[in-house]
């Protein structure tokens, strides 16, 4: 798997809403035509989704930036702005999506799963929506919102039915690229392998996915070497091959690599699990006693058996979990109004409907400003400051709007 990336960063840009037009109708003969301001187009999306067709985080490498389209500016004769057309990032099944401070937002396990990562900006209205009994003549209008803009981190775990484990130069890669059609890196020492390798295998009407783990050492699961990167491709395998060299201590071999499973996460001792003795054409006399299943992955010697054991294990472990019926999609929840105190004493609103309706109104016009009030109002702002405590005179911020507070 030449190039294969399992950690990248990826920043997301959606795309920004056009703004809502001023205009009033002009015909002959209609000296006071009424308002025909057309709204702006919303801004792009932009989406993950998993997909087959990657099979690792490469392109985000040396490439982290997707951005989505931003929606075109309404015009008169109410005529609406294009909507900015969304963006589809596809990320490898079993892909984690996590913030810059750590916190999981998404888990893109199976193949269409798909997670709203930035939402575009909506498009502001024109004057004619802002047409009333009591203003007939609406000489503002709302800009576009800007785009969310948002950086994460993204982890992939392999999503493998099988997973083999086993110290370095073991013969997991020599393994894997006889039972399947993997061709690894191999070669006659240890820490050959630097990156998992995946392999298809094929039995009778069945297949699985193999994965070839990077070899562990004492210490893994504490972070030593690479040992965080290895174990993670681990979480998600639904059977355990743990492949002990039958040319030095298997005793000890398996009790290295069942601690440091159970260290990193201890439920993995409790997945279906085979022991396997690898290098059995070179296999010394104290291991002749070795009653679990020998194979030499270069004779070929077990390998059928090997093959039909797993085949057996893989159905009945799928059998257990079985796969979701349909994708996922995973959108972020609404957001309300919330009142904090800023450490200047000033009272700071957040939530993004309250944000919106500042940012996009241009307040420095007399009407505009009294339907940002009553928009406000309607969404509940006078209400949560007076519960905040907040007093005349205070000094109150919502996005980059600052006003004193009057009640009422």
């Amino acid at each position: 798997m030449p190039g294969f990336v399992d950690q990248a960063q990826l920043h997301v840009k959606a795309g920004d809403g056009g703004a809502g037009a001023v205009s009033f109708r002009r015909e002959a003969h209609v000296p006071r035509g009424g308002p025909d301001g057309g709204d702006g187009g919303k801004g792009g999306d932009v989406w993950l989704v998993a997909s087959r067709d990657v099979a690792s985080l490469l392109a985000f490498k040396d490439h982290p930036h997707r951005r989505a389209e931003s929606g075109t500016h309404g015009a008169g004769r109410a005529r609406h702005g294009k909507r900015g057309a969304d963006i589809t990032v596809k990320v490898p099944e079993g892909t984690v999506v996590k913030d810059l401070e750590g916190n999981v937002v998404a888990d893109l396990l199976y193949e269409g799963d798909r997670w709203l990562a930035a939402e575009g900006g909506r498009g502001g209205k024109g004057n004619a929506r802002f047409l009333s009994n009591r203003l007939r003549a609406p000489a503002f209008a709302e800009q576009g919102e800007v785009g969310q803009e948002r950086w994460f981190n993204l982890e992939l775990k392999l999503m493998a039915d099988v997973a083999l484990v086993g110290f370095p130069n073991v013969g997991k890669s020599t393994l894997i690229s006889r039972i399947s059609a993997a061709k690894p890196k191999i070669a006659d020492y240890p820490f050959t392998t630097l990156e998992p390798n995946l392999g298809v295998v094929r039995f009778d009407d069945a297949e699985f996915v193999v994965a070839d783990i990077p070899g562990l050492i004492e210490g893994a699961s504490e972070g030593k070497g690479l040992g965080h990167q290895f174990l993670r491709h681990i979480e998600r395998a639904r059977v355990l091959v743990v492949l002990l060299d039958l040319t030095g201590d298997i005793a000890e071999q398996q009790r290295i690599l069942l601690h440091e499973l159970g260290n990193y996460q201890p439920d993995l001792l409790d997945r279906p699990r085979l022991v396997i003795g690898s290098k059995a054409d070179m296999a010394t006399d104290d291991n002749a006693g070795f009653d679990g299943l020998r194979i030499s992955a270069i004779l070929g010697d077990g390998l059928p058996e090997l093959v039909r054991k797993l085949t057996q294990l893989v159905a009945e472990a799928r059998a257990t979990l079985p796969e979701p019926e349909q994708y996922v999609v995973h959108r972020p929840e609404p957001e309300g109004v919330v009142v904090e105190r800023g450490p200047d004493g000033a009272f700071v609103v957040k939530g993004r409907p309250a944000e919106r309706a500042v940012a996009v109104s241009d307040i420095t016009n007399v009407q505009a400003l009294a339907y940002v009030q009553q928009r406000l109002k309607r969404l509940g702002v006078d209400r949560a400051l007076a519960r905040a405590g907040a007093r005349e005179g205070d000094v109150v911020h919502i996005g980059g709007f600052t006003f004193e507070y009057e009640p009422d």
